[in-house]
């Protein structure tokens, strides 16, 4: 991810708090038993890097690749100042050979990943018409269709491929502004604890696992609206 995609919503949020004094101040701020409903763009960046590829490959990685896709979520209220959120999205990925044999293969792995993820979230400035927040929560990643690419599949024949799910804790921190009492515009940002142990079994090297930490950061800019 470049500096300027990690410096974007932290731009935002800057100039939106500049300018938020002339931004609509009919809002109503929260209240318990808002559901507050979502609808964000987000890229999702991984930042870790898998272990090697054993026992035939130890000396390669495999990276993920960034994804950019829509995504919905809905929070509960429980109080003025504590929400419960949750998120759904699915996204394709690919992993890609980072160093050794498999870097000049390029894309070695396609899966599609659906990570729903619950947070409890402390909601500052309740009554106003800026509300950022910061949340911690939970995760659990299901990945599904696991396919060799033609790439792999050249190299080494026919391969299958499976992934196991991941649980770990996701963290946020974001910011919700007003511009009408329903709507509001929003910036959210997550880190995600994401690993799998990805299982290969191939015609011509027997079965290869690899431990892949994922670890995905989550940028988010769109809209929500208080239901």
């Amino acid at each position: 991810m470049t500096f300027r995609t990690k410096s974007l919503p932290l731009l935002i949020l800057t100039g939106a708090m500049l300018a938020t004094p002339a931004l609509a101040r009919d809002g109503q701020g929260l209240q318990a038993n808002d559901v507050l409903l979502r609808l964000r763009g987000i890229v999702i960046a991984p930042t870790g890097t898998s272990d090697g590829i054993l026992p035939a490959l130890p000396g390669d990685r495999l990276n993920v690749t960034t994804s950019v896709v829509p995504e919905v979520d809905i929070t509960w209220m429980a109080t003025k100042n504590i929400g419960f959120e949750l998120i759904a999205a699915t996204a394709k990925h690919s992993a890609k050979g980072k160093q050794g044999v498999t870097q000049g293969i390029g894309n070695v792995v396609d899966t599609w990943v659906l990570p729903p993820t619950l947070t409890v979230q402390y909601h500052f400035n309740a009554d106003g018409a800026v509300r950022p927040y910061v949340g911690a929560g939970v995760n659990y990643t299901i990945f599904w269709n696991e396919k060799a690419t033609s790439g792999l599949a050249g190299a080494l024949g026919p391969t299958n491929v499976h992934m196991n799910d991941s649980f770990g804790w996701a963290a946020q921190a974001g910011v919700d502004i007003d511009v009408s009492k329903r709507f509001f515009l929003n910036v959210d940002v997550k880190y995600i604890d994401m690993t799998s142990d990805v299982r290969l079994q191939t015609t011509a090297a027997g079965v290869q696992t690899v431990h892949a930490r994922i670890n995905p950061i989550l940028v988010g800019v769109g809209f929500g609206l208080r239901l």
